[in-house]
């Protein structure tokens, strides 16, 4: 393993906008040495992104973004994301069974709640259920960027951005809650699974609320390797402060894009990892 690598990066599988395949061209192109599919609750786009991975000459390994949350006595449980790693050693093999079982009902809870969503979309704007759910590309997981793409087609707002900044944001109407597992869940399993964790854009204020220290502390008791620190979701200070908490907790340090194609203002290699913090990440493998 060599060079900058961006570790959190999204298709169609998922939000997307871009297929697997150019995905890995995209990142070729723009001189990465390798990137990590990370679509949410989803393996789909694996075998698509690593073949073309071999096609443009770039190093191409699989994750997943798992949608999760931490539990708060006497509040409603902290939306979390964590990028479950090297859960992919042989090339044919997928995640482990307890982690597809975990997937497969978050991705239930999604398809129910686009159900919900396109119902409220359809019924404000005069237009049916199926016209929404016509932005989901076959067989991926369904999101609210889903529902963006039908406002945008609608005219209802200019982009995803504005989506999320009103209707699909925190206390928005069609801001619905899908049912997810725990971290204890999560973490364990993937480690059960020969895989590793780390926290996906722990401090993005912006998204919602966030976790604080002591549930970091917690997360790292239950198996947690790294912190995504450089994303472009975290200002500076938010930086600092990650970093700080990595360094507290002897976490690895990462960046990434979070790149979503045309559906996010995010660019490819905007923030990167080395190949030394992703060959300590390998190392910590459940």
């Amino acid at each position: 393993m060599s060079g900058r690598w961006d570790p959190h990066v999204h298709s169609t599988a998922s939000d997307g906008t871009d297929a697997p395949a150019e995905l890995a061209r995209q990142a070729a192109a723009a001189g990465l040495d390798g990137i990590v599919l990370t679509d949410h609750d989803t393996t789909a786009g694996w075998a698509e992104a690593r073949a073309a991975g071999q096609r443009h000459g770039i190093a191409v390994r699989c994750g997943i973004e798992v949608s999760a949350c931490v539990p708060r006595a006497g509040e409603r449980p902290v939306s979390v994301h964590l990028l479950a790693y090297e859960l992919d050693g042989d090339p044919g093999a997928g995640p482990g069974a307890t982690v597809q079982e975990l997937l497969e009902a978050t991705v239930g809870g999604r398809a129910r709640r686009m159900d919900r969503m396109a119902e409220l979309v359809a019924a404000d704007h005069g237009v049916g259920v199926e016209e929404v759910w016509a932005h989901v590309p076959p067989g991926a997981t369904p999101g609210r960027p889903h529902v963006a793409d039908a406002l945008v087609a609608l005219g209802a707002v200019a982009d995803r951005d504005e989506a999320f900044a009103t209707v699909l944001g925190p206390g928005g109407r069609y801001n619905l809650p899908h049912p997810v597992p725990t971290v204890d869940e999560v973490i364990p399993a993937v480690r059960t699974a020969g895989g590793v964790v780390v926290l996906a854009h722990p401090l993005a204020g912006r998204r919602g609320r966030v976790v604080v220290r002591e549930e970091v502390e917690q997360m790292v008791e239950l198996g947690l390797a790294g912190l995504e620190v450089h994303h472009r979701d975290h200002d500076a200070g938010e930086r600092v402060l990650a970093a700080r908490w990595a360094d507290a907790y002897e976490l690895v340090p990462t960046g990434a894009s979070d790149f979503h194609g045309d559906g996010k203002p995010n660019r490819l290699a905007e923030n990167t990892t080395g190949a030394d913090e992703l060959e300590e990440l390998w190392r910590r493998r459940g």
